[in-house]
């Protein structure tokens, strides 16, 4: 976050409009809308029944973190010691739980010792052993042995490169458990999972994990994926998700197991929207100020079909900020760097009318935005506001 913002010093409005007729931004703009947050977090930990860890990578920046910790959030899904100091230093009582499987060297130890944090994920011996050795606490360890959950429905699957299969991973729980800390599972079923019976599923493949092991464990984590509704890609309702995950754990041998999961894009990404200007219009080629190396670089993985709907903004003769009407053509839209990769993958639907200086303003841009944005070619964007309430 720039140095010279403080959150709450962040400026404030009604709207996108009034933000954009005030500021009248020539860099990028985040629009935070802190009930939109709240709405998600309120979602999860009403519905869910377990613990809900919001994960990190999907949006670390600070004011992602007050927002969800205003909302309720108190347990943090960190994948490296880096994301759990961010956490730690804005809220020494926040729970982290360490659930990347492979760590760097050391830093499971810092975790431990300078944080507390106890929750670890493995799905090989290696790791398990130098988790082990690192921590020399057993006892206040519990370990999630990581399963294979590569069952489709998922946009981006997370299963090629970790997690164990079935037979390998009851044998790491006992491994886990004849060394003195408490054996558990995990899994992912990939990211904005469309699917809800990809988690009954997933639930299901552990139940016979359990059987085939004979390990008693003390606690299931049923891992991210959760999805949120982009345009031209609406996500199933939550309720879904929750109601087919209770009635697969109802089957479990232990109906009763205490459940975690790990929402990140479905807790961020409707909370922050992205102002953008035209530098440029050339025919229906648009050039931004923002692009694949900073807020879109998600954009070349996932497999979204449709156009952007963005909304064209302009300012008047008076400096009023409007939207564009009129009919509306598909742009290609290019970002600010001078690598001719950095390229939208799909077209933006604006007004045929849309000239330099006028605004494009993207809604659902709170996930995977922040996190992966570089600095490439002097560009970083980094300003930011509130609107709404």
């Amino acid at each position: 976050m720039n140095a010279t913002v403080r959150i709450d010093a962040m400026p404030r409005f009604a709207s996108a409009l009034k933000a954009i007729e005030s500021l009248k931004p020539s860099e990028p703009l985040y629009l935070v809308q802190p009930e939109k947050f709240a709405a998600a977090a309120k979602t999860f930990l009403t519905d869910f029944p377990g613990d809900v860890l919001y994960a990190l990578k999907a949006n670390p920046h600070p004011v992602a973190i007050e927002q969800l910790w205003k909302s309720g959030i108190r347990h943090f899904d960190t994948a490296s010691l880096g994301e759990i100091e961010i956490v730690k230093s804005l809220y020494p009582d926040a729970i982290c739980h360490f659930m990347a499987p492979v760590r760097l060297p050391g830093q499971a130890k810092a975790a431990f010792e300078q944080h507390g944090v106890t929750d670890y994920v493995v799905d090989s011996e290696a790791e398990l052993a130098k988790l082990l050795a690192e921590t020399g606490n057993p006892k206040k360890l519990r370990i999630f042995v990581r399963l294979v959950a590569s069952l489709g429905g998922a946009l981006l699957e997370m299963s090629s490169k970790y997690g164990c299969r079935p037979e390998e991973a009851a044998k790491l729980l006992h491994k886990v458990k004849a060394s003195g800390a408490a054996p558990c599972l995990t899994f992912h079923v990939g990211s904005q999972c469309l699917s809800p019976f990809s988690y009954a599923q997933a639930i299901e493949i552990a139940q016979r994990t359990i059987t085939m092991a004979g390990v008693e464990i003390a606690a299931l984590d049923i891992g991210g994926g959760f999805p949120t509704s982009y345009a031209g890609q609406e996500a199933p309702p939550y309720h879904w998700y929750f109601d087919m995950i209770k009635e697969a754990l109802s089957n479990m041998e232990r109906p009763s197991l205490p459940v975690m999961c790990e929402p990140g894009r479905a807790l961020v990404a409707q909370g922050i929207s992205l102002v953008t200007q035209v530098v440029m219009r050339r025919g229906d080629r648009l050039y931004i100020n923002d692009g694949i190396y900073g807020s879109f670089d998600e954009q070349r993985f996932a497999g979204f079909d449709e156009d952007y709907p963005a909304t064209g903004i302009t300012l008047d003769a008076k400096g009023k900020a409007k939207t564009l009407t009129g009919e509306k053509r598909p742009f290609r839209v290019y970002g600010p760097t001078c690598d001719s990769a950095d390229v939208l993958p799909r077209p933006a639907l604006l007004p045929d009318s849309i000239a330099n200086g006028d605004f494009v303003l993207f809604d659902a841009m709170g996930a995977y935005t922040v996190s992966s944005r570089s600095s490439f070619n002097g560009y970083y964007p980094d300003a930011w506001a509130m609107i709404g309430d």
